[in-house]
């Protein structure tokens, strides 16, 4: 090997030294940095997989009985809150609001009379008593005559009876009179909105006009209708259900472990993710968080203080609100599975563990007084 050679050789050498020496350092610092950046976002979001959306929904019932004669919507149709659903046959109840009505004029015109019955009913009373004064003073007069033997016993026996009558009169008009006064309440002025039987067919009135207004049954709110079978002809009782109607504004309803929420609180940002559209991402906030795990509030809870026990983390149902559902027809419908991430700050940064640390003291100290 001649000069020239071994020159050559320590000049080439000395680049692949230099790459030996910045692998050797630069991989053990970006291993380093990558841990460190996964160790300080760790804690920073929450997140799950057990995770569906929600939304309302109403069981549409007819509130009165009878034959469908209309349907207006059919399986899965948008509507709007007061669009048409379907009708029942309004004859059978239009029958029983006139009756109503006709109950309610009766019933007028029969406080009307017992008005005029009661004016009557004094007027004979008043003419009884006149009566009755004439007939006491020629009892009085037969009774002072046959003591002189100026006439029989007959006249005397006679004038009784017809007293005797006139106060039987007067006790007859008096009870016309306390009839009709009852019927008005006791005071004959009283109007007929203060009036018992008044009220009771403004009462049957009302009740008939309502369930003539039931027989159209309207939607509720905006929504969706599910699955239906309601054909024109099905009979209805009161209370049976029709059909579902699923409301237009969903939200997320988000089942976390209970040792991932520590720094969950509600407001925060969140991230959604629907398995029916991958890779699309709508924004939420954490709405309400459960008071009591899922667990708390099965039919059966868990009894864990007998037994052989095995500890099991429980999950707690959090609600997130949906900013928007709607996003280029892609829409979120009740049911769908979804993966949720919460934003809840900087948990294992630095800054983090000192805000907690101060919280924490600042606890400890107001507990303390």
């Amino acid at each position: 090997m001649n000069a020239s050679t071994e020159t050559d050789d320590a000049q080439g050498g000395a680049p692949r030294n230099w790459l030996r020496i910045l692998s050797w350092t630069a991989g053990p610092a970006l291993v380093l940095g990558i841990g460190g950046w996964l160790y300080l976002g760790s804690g920073r979001y929450a997140s799950t997989d057990n995770a569906y959306v929600q939304a309302d929904r109403v069981t549409i019932a007819a509130q009165i009985g009878g034959r469908v004669v209309e349907v207006d919507v059919r399986e899965n149709q948008a509507v709007k809150r007061g669009d048409l659903l379907f009708r029942i046959d309004p004859e059978p109840l239009q029958i029983a609001l006139a009756r109503a009505q006709a109950q309610a004029e009766s019933v007028r015109s029969m406080l009307n009379a017992a008005r005029n019955g009661y004016e009557a009913a004094q007027a004979d009373v008043r003419s009884a008593q006149a009566d009755l004064g004439y007939k006491q003073q020629q009892f009085a007069r037969m009774h002072e005559l046959r003591a002189r033997g100026l006439v029989a016993q007959q006249s005397l026996d006679d004038a009784a009876n017809t007293l005797a009558a006139a106060r039987a009169k007067l006790e007859s008009n008096r009870a016309a009179a306390t009839k009709a006064q009852n019927l008005l309440g006791g005071l004959p002025q009283t109007p007929d909105e203060d009036l018992a039987a008044y009220k009771l067919a403004q009462a049957q009135l009302a009740a008939a006009r309502l369930d003539l207004e039931h027989a159209t049954v309207r939607a509720p709110m905006d929504g969706t209708i599910g699955k239906t079978t309601l054909l024109a002809g099905d009979f209805l009782a009161a209370g049976q259900a029709a059909m579902p109607l699923v409301a237009d504004t969903p939200w997320i309803d988000a089942n976390f472990k209970e040792t991932d929420l520590t720094h969950v609180r509600v407001g925060q940002p969140a991230t959604i993710e629907v398995d029916t559209f991958p890779g699309r991402k709508w924004q939420a906030r954490v709405a309400s968080i459960s008071p009591a795990s899922s667990a708390e509030f099965a039919l059966l809870p868990a009894q864990n203080a007998t037994g052989n026990w095995v500890k099991i983390v429980q999950r707690i149902p959090v609600r997130l609100s949906i900013e928007s559902a709607q996003d280029h027809g892609m829409i979120l419908r009740a049911g769908m599975s979804a993966v949720v991430s919460i934003d809840t700050g900087e948990a294992n940064s630095v800054l983090g563990r000192w805000r907690g640390s101060t919280e924490a003291a600042q606890r400890v100290a107001q507990a303390g007084h």
